[in-house]
């Protein structure tokens, strides 16, 4: 059994299946689309905004509660589902890997690596009314330009206009449970930056020295940037990201035990055991019972 994809279409959206940008009514979606309250994933970026009463969204096996104003943020591969009966209203969000591929400056690192990588927080933001106004103006321009896909520079435009929305965010959003990281902050940079590589090694490289080397900055230089950027350590942000990966293919794949601990880079698979018991307090067998 693969994860189940999300449906890549929807009523009521506005789309371009050229390249995957999709702004859909999340009223219209779930009517009558039971694989919406199912747990299952994108192999997109996506944003989902609630703005019409409360509700409860689950993502990677964690149920949060929000109210109007709360805008996730889930990156591919996450799996998420709508608790049945409570989706309240609010816009869904859908693109792909192109929109947000360059990583050569440190404004696209922090909006792909903080926006979307949440692995060490809460998923979500929460927008005032203020900035509520300010994205929605902004999403009625990527909605007239999503109907005009034959004009010049469509795509580029439509990218100029997400990134737009995304810095407004960055720049605006109001995180009730942790303070926002700061372009201006070296510790928060350097955290940045750990979680960039990370996402992209996190399969085959295990250690703290690993990243360290990736990032050309001592261990002790790295590790005293994580606390005081994120109040943890590179060890346990690293660790959380295996098991989160390893929940995410024992509840919802058909690997075995053993081919989910070589795909996460685990040599002896029952040095994977050991890691996965340590982390979650249960043996990956009786966690997918």
């Amino acid at each position: 059994m693969q994860i189940n994809q999300l449906i890549q279409s929807a009523p009521e959206a506005a789309c371009d299946s050229s390249f995957e940008f999709c702004i859909s009514d999340l009223k219209s979606v779930s009517e009558g689309n039971n694989d919406m309250f199912r747990p299952h994933t994108s192999q997109c970026y996506r944003i989902i905004w609630f703005t019409g009463g409360e509700g409860e969204f689950e993502v990677d096996s964690v149920c949060y509660r929000f109210s109007s104003g709360a805008l996730f943020f889930l990156n591919p591969g996450q799996v998420n589902s709508f608790v049945e009966g409570k989706t309240p209203g609010g816009t869904g969000i859908r693109f792909c890997e192109q929109f947000l591929s360059d990583e050569s400056t440190m404004e696209s690192i922090f909006l792909k690596y903080d926006l979307f990588d949440t692995g060490d927080r809460v998923p979500y933001i929460i927008i005032s009314e203020e900035e509520r106004n300010t994205l929605l103006t902004l999403l009625d321009s990527i909605r007239q330009e999503l109907n005009r896909n034959e004009a010049f520079a469509h795509k580029d435009y439509l990218q100029h206009l997400l990134h737009l929305f995304l810095i407004t965010i960055q720049r605006r959003g109001n995180d009730t449970n942790e303070k926002r990281l700061c372009i201006n902050c070296q510790a928060d940079r350097l955290f940045v930056r750990f979680r960039q590589q990370l996402e992209h090694h996190f399969r085959e490289k295990h250690t703290v020295q690993d990243y360290a080397e990736l990032l050309n900055v001592s261990a002790k230089t790295l590790t005293r940037g994580v606390a005081e950027a994120a109040k943890t350590t590179p060890l346990k942000v690293i660790n959380q990201r295996l098991t989160v990966e390893a929940r995410r293919l024992l509840q919802y794949s058909d690997m075995k035990v053993k081919e989910i601990g070589y795909h996460l880079g685990f040599e002896d698979p029952s040095n994977f055991v050991k890691f996965f018991k340590r982390q979650t307090g249960k043996m990956p067998s009786s966690f997918r019972e």
